[in-house]
């Protein structure tokens, strides 16, 4: 029987949940909070900014949430709404009432979401994680959809075994020392703070139940065909080579941008805002409306 993401007990949801508005309060801008009810549960979505362009959505990676895009969200929000929800079936405010099995409820959610947040049209964004699944999304449920941008995002090529390894060592030991060493080798750049080692710690609390992402197929990438971007960092560990990354989304995904940013790793987005973010913000623009 297909199971739901849940905190294991009340003590382990409050303790992540301090952590969590510790985390919001770093926002370097204003922002109310909703829920939407959906098939899966209930979404909580952080919405910043204001503006008429088309509204952005943001898919955290693992171990994020709605509250963590402090590094970017100013830039992101300038002209437009952004809408951060927590990922139905991870660690944050959203409650998870019924299992994700596949890659289209994925698409299913998101569309649901937007619905119930009165949005007819949204760019999506996803970064490492939450790019696969903006991704399937994408490829499952586009009719809401502008444009998608993938930052970082697995599905493009296989991660190596030594990969997952090494993250798997820290989920085993999510200490300090840990999550420092960690840090330093897949986002190289992004500094580590007393609170995001308390986050880490917190999140070990919550039993997710949602599919990890998959290699994309050809066909899958060959039917991708509203406006996508897609960003690497050339030193990446995780997208690894990022010029054969690079390679396979130009040749198979129809019209797709695709941007490697030459001695920047994994962690990009948020240790070099000020190059990636415009990149980003430009791509929107040309395709609001």
């Amino acid at each position: 029987m297909a199971k739901i993401g849940r905190f294991k007990n009340d003590r382990a949801r409050a303790a992540y949940l301090a952590v969590y508005d510790e985390m919001a309060a770093r926002s370097p801008i204003p922002f109310d909070e909703q829920r939407v009810e959906t098939s899966f549960g209930t979404t909580h979505i952080s919405r910043f900014g204001s503006g008429d362009a088309t509204p952005l959505v943001l898919l955290h990676p693992v171990g994020g949430n709605g509250a963590g895009w402090a590094p970017v969200i100013e830039g992101l929000s300038a002209d437009r709404v952004v809408y951060a929800p927590d990922t139905i079936g991870t660690p944050g405010k959203s409650v998870q009432t019924a299992p994700i099995t596949a890659a289209a409820d994925f698409g299913t959610w998101l569309d649901e979401t937007l619905a119930g947040l009165g949005v007819d049209r949204a760019h999506l964004l996803g970064y490492s994680d939450g790019g696969w699944q903006a991704a399937v999304a994408g490829l499952h449920n586009a009719k809401r959809l502008a444009s998608v941008t993938l930052v970082e995002t697995g599905g493009v090529l296989k991660i190596r075994w030594s990969v997952l390894l090494r993250i798997m060592r820290f989920a085993v030991a999510p200490t300090e020392r840990n999550m420092r060493r960690l840090n330093r080798w897949l986002m190289p750049g992004v500094e580590v703070s007393e609170l995001d080692v308390r986050a880490a710690r917190a999140s070990v609390g919550y039993r997710r139940q949602l599919p990890w992402g998959t290699v994309l197929t050809d066909a899958e990438l060959g039917s991708f065909t509203i406006p996508s971007l897609w960003v690497f960092g050339s030193e990446s560990v995780l997208v690894r080579p990022a010029a054969a990354a690079a390679r396979r989304v130009r040749d198979r995904v129809p019209a797709a941008e695709v941007e490697v940013f030459d001695g920047l790793g994994h962690g990009l987005f948020f240790a070099n805002a000020d190059i990636v973010v415009p990149r980003i913000v430009d791509f929107l623009r040309r395709h609001d409306g």
